[in-house]
């Protein structure tokens, strides 16, 4: 979330907490009771899939640990954009990164490079494509944002 989001807001500077998942009152607040129900069901210009699984290894791990695992993210994510990117591809390689998990997004890259050595981007680009929907097909994954 950015600057200016009401839930940084309220917990930072109205009540001196790091987020919302330390407040006495996350159970009965309403705007967080209600981001955290829209964000099961839908997602605006970020995908909010992982948000439940997100917010418990934050509570479990601690911020550090969730940052760390953000971090290799990021990593793959430039991967992916930077070997993989036809000029159409960033935002379901956005959420590609934000949905599986490390290793399936290694493993997918891994691969990725293996059946596409020598292709033009394009190629290259459908490559990776197929890897990732076909382990979102057997996960039950879904690559899209949910509108």
């Amino acid at each position: 979330m950015g600057a200016g989001c009401p839930f940084i807001t309220c917990a930072l500077k109205k009540k001196g907490i790091e987020f919302c998942w330390d407040c006495k009152e996350k159970k009965t607040c309403e705007k967080w009771v209600k981001h955290r129900e829209a964000g099961k069901k839908a997602d605006s210009f970020k995908c909010y899939q992982k948000l439940e699984e997100d917010i418990a290894f934050i509570q479990k791990n601690g911020v550090d640990e969730f940052e760390e695992t953000q971090k290799k993210r990021e990593y793959l994510l430039k991967e992916m954009v930077r070997e993989f990117n036809e000029g159409r591809s960033k935002s379901y390689y956005c959420i590609a990164a934000t949905v599986l998990e490390i290793g399936e997004l290694e493993e997918a890259l891994t691969q990725a490079h293996k059946n596409s050595d020598g292709l033009e981007i394009k190629e290259k680009s459908k490559v990776l494509h197929s890897i990732l929907d076909e382990i979102a097909e057997q996960r039950n994954y879904y690559l899209k944002l949910r509108k």
